[in-house]
């Protein structure tokens, strides 16, 4: 066995005793998943169920464990839990660091003299790559989310708003207009709506809280315009349609300024056919004026 073959084995064993000691050492665990499992969320309209504890109990302790900042409220708005996320990097590294496994075996199984360095290292940084691709999923899709989200919010503001023409109390206008809508920016309001009410807490109140949880300043200027309806008694029909027209137009403008920026991402792989055929035609009379 050649001393390289040797270095990698040892490395390897060192790692994995390592990683058995971190796992069976006692160590303090987090308090927002401890605190989770303690007093499970209720389910949302239209959440999905999710696993059973026993099948993301390794991964709730993983996810313990593991060090980093975990990305709370995007993954509270796409409704996914701490552990589906570790077992999504963890599933993904551990297929980044087996990946390169198979081109070696069939180089070997070819007669081709394969180091061992080669395949440990390129899994090891596939993996390393792989680990991060959950993070980045997460976050795009948390952004789709919080546009769709002020799409829906920027409707709801216009319903509030006719609502309280009717003279309808704030609280009743917020609720109506919320159970008119449809989709999943809707249910969550309806969701903090209901617990206001049960929680005998203002609604306004419990916009902001939500709005904070998840990142949506939207819902926190519609709870600061409600909170000035109840504590002066004013009429907030206009301020809720300037803040409704304002949004759209913000969201136009960014969709705007999105496809402006696709479109000139489109230039770049026609700027590269044009020069690819300006050499190709070039190439035969550079090729013949250096040839005479």
């Amino acid at each position: 066995m050649s001393q390289t073959t040797l270095i990698v084995c040892g490395i390897a064993t060192g790692a994995g005793i390592a990683l058995l000691v971190r796992e069976l050492a006692p160590s303090a665990p987090r308090l927002g998943p401890a605190l989770r499992r303690l007093d499970p969320p209720a389910a949302r309209p239209g959440d999905q169920p999710h696993r059973t504890a026993a099948g993301t109990a390794w991964a709730g302790r993983l996810a313990e464990r593991m060090p980093g900042r975990i990305p709370g409220s995007d993954l509270t708005l796409l409704n996914q839990t701490p552990e589906q996320f570790f077992t999504n990097k963890t599933g993904l590294a551990l297929l980044g660091l087996l990946a390169p496994l198979v081109p070696a075996v069939g180089w070997l199984l070819m007669g081709l003299s394969v180091p061992l360095f080669i395949p440990a290292g390129g899994g090891m940084l596939l993996a390393a790559v792989l680990w991060f691709v959950p993070d980045l999923s997460v976050a795009r899709d948390a952004d789709r989310a919080r546009t769709e989200f002020a799409h829906a919010a920027a409707a709801w503001m216009d319903l509030v708003a006719t609502r309280m023409a009717s003279n309808v109390a704030a609280d009743q206008a917020l609720e109506d207009a919320a159970r008119i809508g449809h989709g999943w920016a809707f249910a969550r309001i309806q969701e903090a709506l209901l617990r206001a009410r049960t929680e005998k807490s203002s609604p306004w109140q419990a916009l902001a809280d939500l709005g904070t949880q998840l990142r949506l300043p939207v819902l926190n200027d519609v709870a600061d315009i409600m909170r000035l309806s109840s504590d002066d008694g004013a009429s907030v029909y206009d301020t809720l349609r300037n803040r409704s027209k304002s949004l759209t137009s913000e969201l136009l403008t960014a969709e705007a300024a999105r496809a402006n920026s696709d479109s000139e991402k489109l230039h770049t792989p026609a700027a590269l056919l044009a020069v690819i055929v300006m050499i190709a035609m070039a190439f035969p009379a550079v090729l013949n004026i250096f040839s005479i």
